[in-house]
């Protein structure tokens, strides 16, 4: 039996004398495509670094990919955690200066280790494996340019070639189509499913348009904490609209829903072989 990709049991994160997270009880299966949801300040973006150790659990100890993420791990735990964590961030998290190329690369150094990583040192077989995956997200003739002459959604394109190279056991993807315009959000989202296929995906979203495109699970959060928890199938409109209803963080009138569920386009998704 396949152990969960996560399991938090009791787990708070409290930072100023406020909780940030405040978790009673979420296990993640292997290999779910989960959303996650919620006004501003709810908890969301906490609980993905909750899961790789860059926020530390005040009270718990988080399971993750079968690890305890707490304090006492050590640097070259933390390392091999985040070796198989891919991440996706709407802030992009690409290097620059650096071409695409030079930054799907990047996603293999997690898998050599060594002097490779400290050099950034590739075999022909890394190139070789780095160009396949700009193609596969349509990237490979802008390979040679850097990332911060590519678009929004080209620099997204990069960042899941990047991960296809990782081939990480856990994909968290925060707000990755906020600052996309429909056309890239939708291609972006499958995209993104197609490199999961072998992977869990946990996805701070926020356009409940595109929750059937990227997940089959549903996790509301309200202050830290979980009010709801749901297949996408059977999410009505009235829980997100109860979800964003006014909290001490945002009032409902900065959330308006962009469309309604069963009016969602589907975009199709190759199964898995």
């Amino acid at each position: 039996m396949i152990a969960p990709t996560v399991v938090l049991n009791k787990v708070v994160v409290a930072a100023g004398g406020r909780t940030l997270v405040d978790i009673d009880n979420l296990t993640i299966q292997a290999g779910e495509r989960v959303a996650i949801v919620g006004a501003n300040g709810a908890g969301k973006s906490t609980l993905l670094r909750l899961l790789t150790g860059f926020a530390q659990a005040t009270l718990g100890v988080p399971l993750v990919l079968g690890r305890s993420v707490g304090k006492g791990m050590t640097p070259a735990e933390l390392r091999a955690l985040r070796a198989q964590v891919g991440q996706v961030h709407q802030g992009l998290h690409l290097v620059a200066r650096l071409t695409a190329l030079d930054n799907v690369l990047i996603g293999s150094l997690a898998r050599r280790g060594g002097w490779r990583s400290w050099l950034r040192w590739y075999a022909l077989a890394d190139l070789a494996e780095a160009q396949a995956a700009l193609h596969a997200v349509g990237m490979l003739a802008r390979a040679a340019t850097r990332a911060d002459q590519l678009s929004g959604g080209e620099r997204q394109k990069v960042a899941i070639a990047r991960l296809l190279v990782q081939q990480p056991r856990l994909i968290l993807a925060d707000e990755p189509t906020a600052a996309l315009d429909p056309a890239a959000a939708l291609e972006v989202c499958k995209l993104l499913v197609q490199a999961a296929r072998s992977a869990t995906l946990i996805t701070v979203v926020h356009n409940p348009a595109l929750i059937p495109l990227i997940a089959d699970r549903v996790i509301g959060l309200k202050q830290g904490r979980v009010v709801l928890d749901v297949a996408t199938s059977a999410l009505q409109d009235q829980q997100l609209t109860d979800l964003y209803r006014s909290t001490p963080v945002e009032p409902a009138a900065h959330w308006q829903l962009s469309a309604s569920l069963r009016d969602v386009p589907v975009v199709a998704v190759e199964p898995t072989p």
